[in-house]
Parts: C-alpha cells; sequence; structure tokens
C-alpha cells in the first residue's frame, strides 16, 4: 500500500468512527487536544497522523491502534 493510500484509509476511519459517535470535528479535536484543522487534514487524507496522534485517536475510540490499518 503506497503512502497516499494509506492517508487515505486512516482518514476514512477517523471519519467513519467520528460520525458513529455523532462528534463533530470540532468535538473530537477538543477531546483529544488538537486543532479542528488537523483533523479535517487527517480525515481527508492530506496529512499523515502521527503515531501519538493515533494513539489518542484510538484511546478515545477505545480501539486498538491496530484498527487504522
Amino acid at each position: 500500500m503506497g503512502i497516499r493510500k494509506l492517508k487515505n484509509s486512516i482518514g476514512r476511519k477517523v471519519k467513519a468512527l467520528r460520525l458513529a459517535k455523532g462528534l463533530s470535528q470540532e468535538k473530537l479535536a477538543e477531546y483529544v487536544n488538537m486543532s479542528r484543522e488537523h483533523i479535517s487534514c487527517i480525515e481527508r487524507g492530506k496529512n499523515l497522523a502521527s503515531t501519538e496522534t493515533l494513539y489518542a485517536l484510538a484511546k478515545y475510540f477505545e480501539i486498538d491502534i491496530k484498527d487504522f490499518f
């Protein structure tokens, strides 16, 4: 899998998890202590989430970090 596909895949997963909880990007960003813009970039596949970011998101969504891959 190329980096572009990886970024898009992780972004789709983050967005699906967020929507399943009925959260706005603003609320999710607040809960995981990052900006809404950062969440937006991850969801759109523009940025690859760092390990720390994936850890924070996995912890919030109560999933294993490997579930993003």
